[in-house]
């Protein structure tokens, strides 16, 4: 396996992995919390589902970048980094509200929110740079 492959993987296992906890942390929301917690905090908890499968799925794209356009590796990596941060500040931020009350948390979420957008610029200058290679 070269090194790209390599990297490839971390990033396919990494989204996947996200993947699947968002799943269980949807399902846990629908069935498990909906006696327990407020509109608010469901809200809340759907909110940070959302955006973790959207960018785990941005993960899964890093993971097909990689060896496909080599041109942009340096910003596909970032760009993957810049995602996972996202995640677990944002979403991570969201959960624990949802689960604790605790409002102080939630001066994580757009920290997490500029590192999603930077993930999403990062995949912008990668394109960028295929159609000027």
């Amino acid at each position: 396996m070269n090194g790209e492959s390599v990297k490839s993987s971390f990033w396919l296992q990494l989204g996947s992995l996200l993947l699947f906890l968002a799943v269980a942390a949807g399902a846990f929301g629908a069935h498990g919390l909906q006696d327990v917690f407020s509109a608010k905090q469901l809200d809340v908890w759907h909110k940070a589902v959302n955006y973790q499968v959207i960018h785990a799925f941005a993960l899964l794209a890093v993971a097909v970048f990689l060896p496909v356009f080599p041109q942009g590796t340096s910003l596909w990596r970032k760009a993957g980094w810049s995602f996972l941060i996202g995640v677990l500040l944002f979403s991570g931020s969201l959960y624990l509200w949802a689960l604790t009350g605790v409002k102080f948390l939630v001066f994580l979420t757009p920290i997490g929110g500029t590192a999603f957008l930077i993930g999403w610029l990062f995949v912008f200058l990668g394109a960028r740079k295929l159609t000027l290679s």
